[in-house]
């Protein structure tokens, strides 16, 4: 496949933000080819494209496997699997923010609920202005974890009207 100027400078940078985000950058730089391609394309157009060796090709499309924004295609008359990217944003963004929470926010909030129960020697481990702060943090995260289920909950269409009502709404409160 050939790239444009344009479409290569997307792929670099998106690879840069991934490094950023704490996605490997090869794997982000083969999203993003996937993500603005026409066409399904398979291992080895990826790695020719890319000039990324094969081996590192397989192991990034695994990984974006996982992540389920991409999927295979199986190709009448070829025998080699091609990828594409979920073309949806919408739907993209949800599946990274669902995966993301699943990995870092619960566990964390897991933890800090942990040490508000802990009872050390002394029957009480936590003192009273760290106890404080972790229940402020737990208040913060419940109050989050409501909204983003609440909003994950609503259709696509919805979350836009919402969006842009909430331009709206900032607006008129800058007015007054």
């Amino acid at each position: 496949m050939k790239l444009s100027e344009s479409e290569k400078k997307f792929i670099l940078h998106w690879g840069e933000m991934g490094g950023k985000w704490g996605i490997n950058r090869t794997v982000a730089q083969i999203h993003a080819l996937l993500f603005i391609s026409p066409v399904p394309l398979n291992a080895e157009d990826i790695s020719n494209t890319l000039t990324i060796a094969r081996s590192n090709v397989s192991t990034s499309i695994k990984e974006l496997l996982n992540w389920e924004i991409i999927k295979a295609i199986p190709l009448l008359g070829d025998r080699r699997e091609h990828y594409e990217a979920i073309q949806d944003v919408w739907q993209m963004f949800r599946i990274i923010s669902e995966k993301r929470k699943k990995k870092e926010i619960d566990p964390t909030v897991n933890i800090i609920k942990e040490c508000l129960l802990e009872k050390g020697e002394t029957d009480n481990e936590l003192n009273e202005y760290s106890r404080t702060r972790l229940k402020a943090l737990t208040e913060f995260f419940d109050t989050i974890l409501d909204f983003y289920d609440s909003a994950n909950k609503l259709p696509t269409e919805s979350i836009i009207q919402l969006l842009k009502v909430s331009k709206q709404m900032d607006k008129f409160l800058k007015l007054i």
